[in-house]
């Protein structure tokens, strides 16, 4: 069984082709095939020792989910499935798409409700990013001067994806051993 399990909520299938892409750099015997966090179940995360998450945020700084009009459930929903579940001893980094012209009060907001739901369940949270090179204006997803995972911008930004994608599972390589 691959070591590190891929999940992601989208709707526009951005957040998923960044799965597909993370997938496709560690190669299947490392990181499972991704899964729409609507497909999934707990104990489909809990059977990972490591997981890799992605989440766009939507309009004010939302999680996808179907009061943000997804045509499907999402993260919105699947979060409060998460409440009194242990994650101790398994590593999770996170992803976000963002839009930091459109959006740069709330940019990547959503990837912090995912880091903070993961958190409370005892999860080692693992991949923060650097803020440089990035121009908003607040993020909910910034926690210590740095985002709580990898902050990407397909609107803006798509060009610089590929090498930040390479830096950042670089860094998650050395954090998962």
């Amino acid at each position: 069984m691959a070591k590190v399990g891929v999940f992601f909520g989208t709707d526009t299938g951005n957040t998923r082709r960044i799965a597909k892409d993370i997938t496709t750099a560690l190669g299947s015997a490392i990181a499972a095939k991704p899964v729409n966090v609507r497909n999934a179940t707990v104990e489909d995360m809990l059977a990972y020792d490591t997981l890799i998450l992605g989440t766009p945020t939507y309009g004010d700084g939302q999680l996808p989910g179907l009061s943000t009009g997804n045509a499907t459930a999402s993260w919105e929903e699947f979060l409060p499935t998460l409440a009194g579940r242990d994650f101790s001893g398994k590593k999770v980094a996170i992803y976000g798409l963002g839009n930091q012209k459109s959006y740069p009060t709330e940019f990547v907001d959503a990837m912090y409700y995912v880091y903070e739901q993961f958190k409370q369940c005892g999860a080692t949270l693992i991949g923060a990013w650097d803020t440089e090179g990035y121009n908003f204006q607040a993020s909910k997803a910034v926690v210590d001067d740095r985002f709580v995972g990898l902050a990407l911008d397909q609107e803006n930004q798509k060009e610089l994806t590929p090498a930040r994608l390479e830096t950042w599972l670089k860094i998650l390589a050395q954090a998962w051993g």
